[in-house]
């Protein structure tokens, strides 16, 4: 009896395309090394395959670096379903291989090659769909990331401007310029270089740990948003310089930790750390977990703020209840994207081939690579402060063609406060 050793395999025996593909990534050289003894072994029944034309010729038996192809009939197709450990290879779909009549495997004219057809693979209309969502995302991250700028750019101009609430703002900005430009760098240097993914090297590995410590630094100065603002309003006496110093930590030191230990646990599981840690994981959980905390407590500081819209009315007002009620909507809106709400609502994705799931992919890619946009409109250029500020820089600068401009809303430190964002 022929026994057959699978514990080695000298790496000139595999296909040539099959060595191009391993690229040293160990557990997939183990996976292809089994799939080509599998295929070698002698059949156990020779008639099981025996598929000949009828002068006899037929095709020998090919492992082509993904599947095995028996022996087929001289002039005939074969076809299986493809190989389902290959990214982006739709399972359910069939590859093909042609015999020719002379009873050799059809070879590729420009290569020359011997060549299955594995195009079928790709569901060409969905990847086409994905390609148009992955650009939404980084067009959106782009006009977030100059909307940003150009946010902070103002903030840091005017020494008028520094106050606790507008200092919370810059923190907030920052995060969210460096997660733009850290999403826009995972686009175009990751996802769209598969040769990238498939070589899973220790760059594009770090990239990944920063991409998602960025994250939890943008949900976390979320979360001291909200707090910040629901001190304001309900404990009023907070020192300054004490509520930055926790901010500080919240929102900059501890998603270091968190990360960390995410790195850590996940690199060592060799089937977790591979294609640039773009599959999802189970470890993903160690981010998660204080992300839903998060907003869980940022939905409670909205509800909180509109609240107290509704109970602290102004008693003047001669109709309170239709007062109170338009600031609590404006603050919902407003708050909204600040507190980074919107995110809420990710996790309730339609099933995957549903009629919606196309337009929740692009809402999903709209709302979330354009939050900076809309913070940078809401909190920095509609913002009376810096208005204010600009409109007397301008009557500095050109005195002549600006007129004067009675500005009753802003009256000095007052406009700073931090209720003012929704009052």
């Amino acid at each position: 009896m022929e026994m057959v050793t699978t514990s080695r395999i000298d790496e000139k025996e595999l296909p040539s395309s099959t060595n191009e593909d391993l690229n040293e990534i160990p557990n997939v050289k183990a996976l292809l090394t089994r799939l080509y003894y599998e295929c070698m072994k002698t059949e156990k029944n020779a008639s099981e395959y025996q598929n000949k034309s009828g002068d006899g010729r037929q095709c020998p038996k090919t492992f082509d670096g993904y599947l095995c192809w028996h022996p087929t009939a001289a002039g005939s197709t074969v076809s299986q379903h493809c190989p389902d450990f290959v990214t982006g290879f739709d399972s359910t779909r069939l590859a093909y291989k042609t015999c020719l009549a002379d009873g050799t495997w059809y070879s590729h004219p420009e290569t020359g090659k011997l060549w299955s057809n594995y195009t079928t693979c790709v569901d060409i209309e969905d990847f086409e769909f994905r390609q148009l969502v992955n650009d939404l995302y980084t067009r959106g991250y782009i006009i977030s990331l100059v909307t940003l700028v150009i946010s902070l750019i103002i903030f840091l101009s005017f020494r008028s401007l520094r106050c606790t609430r507008i200092k919370i703002h810059v923190h907030l900005f920052i995060s969210l310029a460096f997660t733009c430009t850290a999403w826009i760098l995972w686009y175009k240097l990751i996802v769209e270089k598969p040769d990238t993914i498939r070589d899973n090297t220790n760059w594009c590995v770090a990239l990944h740990v920063v991409l998602h410590y960025l994250m939890l630094v943008n949900y976390f100065w979320m979360f001291c948003e909200g707090l910040h603002l629901h001190l304001v309003l309900v404990v009023v006496f907070v020192k300054d310089a004490v509520a930055m110093r926790w901010f500080m930590i919240i929102g900059w030191i501890l998603p270091i930790i968190l990360v960390s230990v995410y790195a850590v646990i996940r690199g060592q599981n060799p089937i977790a750390a591979r294609q640039c840690w773009m599959e999802d994981s189970v470890y993903m959980w160690i981010l998660t977990i204080p992300v839903c905390i998060s907003l869980i407590a940022s939905m409670v500081f909205l509800i909180n703020v509109v609240r107290v819209l509704l109970t602290k009315l102004h008693p003047c007002s001669a109709q309170p209840a239709p007062l109170g009620l338009r600031k609590a909507v404006r603050a919902t809106l407003i708050l909204v994207p600040l507190f980074g709400l919107q995110h809420i609502l990710l996790p309730f994705r339609p099933d995957t081939g549903s009629p919606l799931e196309k337009y929740y992919q692009v809402a999903s890619a709209i709302l979330v690579s354009l939050q900076g946009f809309c913070v940078s409109c809401l909190f920095c250029f509609m913002n009376h402060d810096v208005i204010f500020a600009l409109w007397n820089l301008l009557s500095r600068l050109f005195p002549s063609i600006t007129p004067n401009m009675r500005w009753e809303s802003v009256n000095g430190p007052q406009a700073t406060q931090s209720r003012d964002v929704v009052v």
